[in-house]
């Protein structure tokens, strides 16, 4: 009777315990924070308006669904999140790839690129491709964000890429090349489903930086989720409120990136 216990006791422990612990620990830390946004607010006066919220995010208009410039907002910031992603990827590849070549003029620009990207502020640089590159090349703020920000982030991308590409052993190299494999073949077969599961975690922390400075576009007079944030605040006074809001969709679509992510990990997992 003991044995057939224990067994039933581990999985109530692994199926029950586990996550209610954890639920237990998320309400915890929930409840501390409202206690302090109770505490702080009583003593500055502030007047909490949840109420006027959720005409921000969408209404209905006789009885037809009206968009809200909170929603409004967090459509543009998906767009530019995802086109900057994409980008990121491309050139954070492509310069790795030239980092690992052996032509010495691939090296430079690559170098050149990740130094000069990573030392310099991301404002800046979305400052000087929209008001400089921008008029000569003829693109609009929208893509000058998107290069701005793909740019930025592929430069951080480019070194995750590399450390993952040189983390396997010289080995599968010389084994690919044995069978008679080409370069491309070996990267292809040999060498990126192997450093992929390696390159993921990293690259998840570099999209989710990605989607947070894609604020700062909002310089630049693009109404995504922050400037429609700045603009409800600066006619209504909902300040903590929209600021709040704000942050939370911010989590939730990290949250969604890094689900996805997940199951990425599952499908390249190797099974031992």
């Amino acid at each position: 009777m003991k044995r057939i216990c224990l067994p039933l006791k581990n999985k109530f422990h692994k199926l029950i315990g586990l996550p209610l612990a954890d639920i237990l620990k998320f309400l915890a830390a929930a409840g501390f924070i409202i206690w302090l946004m109770y505490r702080g607010t009583e003593k500055t006066g502030y007047n909490w308006q949840w109420y006027r919220v959720f005409r921000y995010v969408c209404s209905f208009d006789d009885g037809r669904f009206v968009i809200g410039p909170l929603l409004d907002g967090l459509i543009v910031t998906v767009r530019i999140t995802v086109y900057s992603l994409v980008a990121m990827f491309f050139f954070g590849l492509l310069s790795a790839l030239f980092r690992l070549s052996d032509s010495f003029l691939a090296k430079i620009l690559a170098r050149g690129y990740i130094e000069l990207i990573r030392n310099t502020p991301l404002l800046v640089q979305l400052f000087f491709i929209y008001f400089v590159i921008s008029p000569v090349l003829d693109i609009g703020r929208f893509t000058s964000a998107v290069l701005a920000l793909s740019l930025f982030e592929g430069a951080y991308a480019s070194e995750i890429f590399r450390a993952g590409i040189v983390s396997i052993h010289k080995s599968q190299w010389e084994a690919a090349y044995s069978q008679g494999f080409t370069g491309f073949q070996t990267c292809r077969f040999i060498i990126f489903p192997q450093a992929v599961r390696r390159i993921l975690p990293p690259l998840t922390g570099q999209s989710i930086s990605l989607l947070k400075d894609s604020a700062l576009v909002s310089t630049i007079a693009i109404y995504d989720l922050t400037m429609q944030g700045q603009a409800i605040i600066s006619e209504t006074y909902l300040t903590f409120e929209i600021w709040f809001v704000l942050a939370g969709i911010y989590l939730v679509l990290a949250m969604v990136i890094s689900m996805g992510v997940q199951r990425l990990e599952k499908r390249f997992k190797v099974e031992t």
